[in-house]
């Protein structure tokens, strides 16, 4: 009771900031609300230097409630449903997630990063953005401000992919009788969810295909989405073995959340596989978004602005190059397959 009690002040202030961040997310969708979290958070913790009695709940809520979310995650994925639309979409996912794995990997290098935070920029332009982000944050050990600032590159480059897709598919001649290939080319090269799903709209109206577009993209966005499970294990690979030889408890480093987030998908599909209706797990789904707002809330209250800012350049620039080379490779990888 005691530990609670330590809890509930900052954690009822990054409650308090999830609620009005996910209204705004409500009114202006292709931001959402956890990019308003985070930088409200921010903007608070100008001026909210010493957090005092709420700083424990605050560290709480940027960690654990993060994992929590994530595991919740899980209970959208339909593995069955996935694996029998997306099987076309597989081949440029896996191209344009290496692509974008291997220019954070060289850019690191050439620009002289920090480790964490250009994993967490490749994993986030590679994968699905802010989803892939929290469940790598976590497992590679990433601080508050690492995440704020990835989290910040990739909304920037996900506002632009949606404003600036459905014109460059109307440039490059995709087809508008169907939303085959511009669904495939938003869902693999966009990074988060509204940012998809905004372009994919967009595409369905300009060209009246109702929601084929959509429903493509979502589908290819899925699964990409399972992409999170063999990245965040190879992480915690890679961090057990450096840390093996300086005595550390690799129980502690093994990401157990995605195990649990792994059960979860499995749930999901062998009760729909059951005849269970998905819209059950509609409710989970709805709260593992609000926690994921709750605890990005939260890591903007950690976060130094100002500190940000200034070292924000480099990370930018590498953010900017891994999402060209993942939409240069997704309309490579179309080319080649015919689909485009």
């Amino acid at each position: 009771m005691e530990n609670i009690r330590k809890l509930l002040p900052g954690a009822a202030v990054s409650l308090v900031l999830a609620l009005i961040a996910y209204l705004l997310g409500k009114q202006f969708p292709i931001i959402g609300g956890a990019v308003f979290a985070i930088l409200i958070g921010m903007v608070i913790s100008l001026f909210w230097k010493e957090k005092g009695a709420c700083g424990a709940g605050i560290r709480f809520t940027s960690k654990k409630v993060l994992q929590w979310a994530v595991i919740l995650l899980g209970f959208g994925l339909d593995l069955r449903v996935v694996a029998s639309t997306g099987l076309e979409s597989l081949p440029i996912i896996l191209c344009t997630i290496s692509a974008a794995l291997v220019t954070a990997f060289v850019l690191t290098k050439l620009f002289r990063l920090d480790g964490n935070t250009s994993t967490l920029i490749g994993v986030g332009s590679s994968i699905c953005g802010g989803s892939a982000i929290a469940a790598t944050a976590p497992v590679i050990g990433a601080d508050d401000e690492e995440v704020a600032q990835a989290i910040s590159i990739i909304f920037f480059f996900n506002v632009i992919g949606a404003i600036l897709f459905p014109i460059l598919g109307v440039t490059l001649g995709f087809s508008q009788t169907d939303g085959n290939a511009f669904g495939i080319f938003a869902g693999s090269a966009i990074n988060d969810t509204s940012s998809v799903t905004a372009a994919a709209s967009t595409w369905d109206s300009m060209c009246g295909l109702g929601t084929a577009t959509l429903d493509k993209a979502v589908t290819v966005k899925l699964t990409r989405t399972l992409a999170i499970i063999p990245i965040t294990l190879v992480l915690a690979a890679v961090r057990a073995r450096k840390s093996q030889g300086q005595g550390a408890d690799l129980r502690k480093i093994f990401p157990m959340f995605i195990l649990f987030f792994i059960l979860a998908s499995l749930i999901t599909t062998v009760a729909t596989s059951l005849g269970a209706d998905s819209s059950v797990f509609t409710p989970l789904k709805n709260l593992s978004k609000f926690m994921i707002i709750m605890a990005m809330g939260a890591i903007g209250l950690n976060t130094d602005l100002v500190k940000l800012v200034k070292t924000g350049g480099k990370p930018l620039a590498l953010g900017f190059c891994c999402s060209l080379i993942v939409a240069l490779t997704s309309l490579l990888m179309q080319h080649v397959l015919g689909i485009w």
